[in-house]
């Protein structure tokens, strides 16, 4: 199932804080998303690097690796 931008922006929500404004809580998941974003990039340039015998390490085919590695980074 597909997810959406709101149900996505609510996986990264931040509790609220006493007498934050909306402003830094925005700033707060915004922070979240992009981090979560530049940790994906890193992962899927770090997979799509590694040969088959350290594919064959971990259990993942040499196709599993394209097809992740080829994923946009806001997909999760």
């Amino acid at each position: 199932m597909p997810r959406t931008t709101e149900t996505a922006l609510a996986t990264f929500s931040l509790p609220a804080r006493a007498g934050q404004p909306a402003i830094s809580r925005l700033l707060n998941v915004f922070t979240a998303v992009f981090g979560r974003w530049d940790e994906r990039r890193n992962s899927r340039r770090a997979l799509a690097r590694l040969d088959v015998h350290m594919l064959r390490d971990i259990g993942l085919s040499a196709t599993a690796r394209d097809d992740e590695s080829a994923k946009p980074f806001w997909r999760g």
